[in-house]
């Protein structure tokens, strides 16, 4: 295996033990951006000379001991992330040529740790879709099969990590955005608990609209090779705005091997119906936790229904996307909602009846929000994770209809609208809840599936714990068959 295509902890113990320079490891990274960037087009707004000189600056730092925990590792950044001297379009033509002079917190945050900033990764129009395409850079490929998207809106950043482009990425999550590029592309990757890692200098929201607060449910997250990495990549992008504070500490993970372990597995929801193979690794995972010793129950739920959970998901998180829409295109999805029946739950009418809130309807939904966040706090009080689908299904053929409502998805056999890959990550992401995706299998076609494990808000060490287990037990990653 290519040097290019080892974990973020191989490579730290490398370059610590001087069995690779930092200059080796750029130029090995860089050489494969040449021969498989080309085909997938992943990374963007690549800077070489800069990496270069990074990677010199890196060596001296080693051969002097003053080396950071991240010394000299080449990472890209996906492309919502500002990034300090490289072109950070937000996949927009608008941004083409914004170059910001200061990173968002998260990139600092990796940077001031010792990390190279080799470029950016490719995104949808202001992350707003789930497969990774623009105007811009054009369209992402999934590296198992180029007839078909790495997901979104953290494509291009699963399929550099999954084709060893980059050791490691820095993504963000609304609706699955680090989720369900994972499950793609057959990486691990970390939706956190919300508020633990800055999301500030992301766009959206437009860089001239930002706020000091995050916005509500978005996160930064890490994608890698590894699930020992996301551990590593975690303790250093935890903590406030500003980079330079210290780093948050984490609630060490409740259990550390599979026989201390409760497991509540979500398998089948007809309101949110999986293909027979994301099912199957969802089950494939649950089995090799028991038969490791864990404890596995297949029919307890958190005190609530999924059509409850996604409601108040789907209200909030149309509400938080149309802040972002400019107020005629807003007003027109807001007057659209008296055209559907009063509790309609369908993805139109979600998107209808959240664009704008009053109010009193937006105090409901916290209120809603906070009785399903105790909910949880109870069903953690009796299992420390839950087992469910990352996404409807694997990695889809690419669809780029400008009508997002056109577009459909097959389950099973059956259309299904390509708003569903909002539907399982909703779970963790209106209650707060750090979430894991873990490569579990591939299905007949040979393309990835992955299972994703919530956990207990603040807990995210406890599901990066049981990756780290799933790993152990076969659960890992593998290369795709690039040439």
């Amino acid at each position: 295996m290519t040097i290019a295509l080892a974990t973020l902890t191989e490579l730290q113990a490398l370059l610590r033990s001087g069995g690779i320079t930092a200059v080796e490891l750029m130029k090995a990274v860089l050489s494969r951006i040449d021969a498989v960037n080309p085909d997938i087009n992943a990374v963007v707004a690549l800077d070489r000379d800069m990496a270069l000189a990074a990677a010199h600056e890196a060596d001296r730092r080693f051969d002097e001991g003053r080396q950071r925990p991240l010394e000299g590792i080449p990472v890209t950044i996906k492309d919502a992330f500002d990034v300090a001297g490289l072109v950070s379009t937000a996949g927009s033509p608008s941004y083409g040529d914004r170059v910001p002079t200061t990173d968002a917190s998260a990139v600092a945050r990796l940077r001031n740790a010792g990390a190279i900033v080799i470029g950016k990764s490719n995104v949808p129009l202001f992350s707003g879709d789930f497969q990774a395409y623009n105007a811009v850079y054009g369209v992402t490929n999934n590296p198992f099969d180029r007839s078909r998207s790495p997901g979104g809106s953290s494509g291009g950043a699963a399929a550099a990590v999954a084709t060893g482009m980059s050791v490691f990425e820095l993504g963000s999550d609304l609706g699955g955005s680090i989720r369900w590029p994972a499950h793609a592309t057959g990486v691990f990757g970390l939706k956190p608990t919300w508020g633990l890692t800055s999301t500030f200098g992301h766009v959206p929201p437009a860089p001239e609209r930002r706020l000091p607060r995050d916005v509500d449910l978005s996160v930064a997250g890490p994608i890698a090779r590894s699930a020992a990495d996301l551990e590593v990549l975690l303790s250093t992008l935890a903590g406030p705005r500003d980079p330079l504070a210290p780093a948050t500490e984490l609630a060490p993970p409740r259990a550390s091997e599979p026989s201390k372990l409760r497991v509540a597995v979500w398998l089948d929801e007809p309101f949110a119906p999986v293909d027979d193979a994301v099912r199957d690794a969802v089950l494939t995972a649950a089995t090799r936790l028991g038969d490791a010793g864990a404890r596995i129950d297949y029919t307890a739920r958190p005190d609530f229904t999924f059509e409850e959970s996604f409601e108040v998901y789907a209200l909030l998180n149309h509400a938080i996307v149309a802040a972002g829409l400019p107020d005629a295109v807003r007003d027109k999805l807001a007057a659209s909602a008296s055209q559907f029946a009063a509790g309609d739950l369908s993805h139109r009418a979600l998107q209808a009846r959240g664009a704008r809130l009053s109010a009193e309807t937006y105090q409901d939904i916290l209120k809603r929000r906070q009785a399903l966040k105790r909910r949880w706090a109870q069903f953690f009080e009796r299992f420390d994770v839950l087992l469910c689908a990352p996404a409807p299904v694997a990695a889809i053929r690419h669809d780029h209809n400008p009508r997002f409502h056109v577009r459909t998805i097959e389950v099973n056999g059956e259309t299904r609208p390509y708003f569903d890959f909002l539907m399982w990550s909703s779970l963790a992401t209106i209650s707060h809840l750090p979430a894991a995706v873990a490569p579990v299998m591939r299905d007949p076609r040979g393309l990835p599936c992955g299972v994703q494990i919530i956990g207990p808000e603040y807990e995210d060490r406890t599901v990066i714990a049981v990756a780290c287990m799933l790993e152990t037990l076969g659960c890992c990653f593998i290369a795709p068959p690039i040439a």
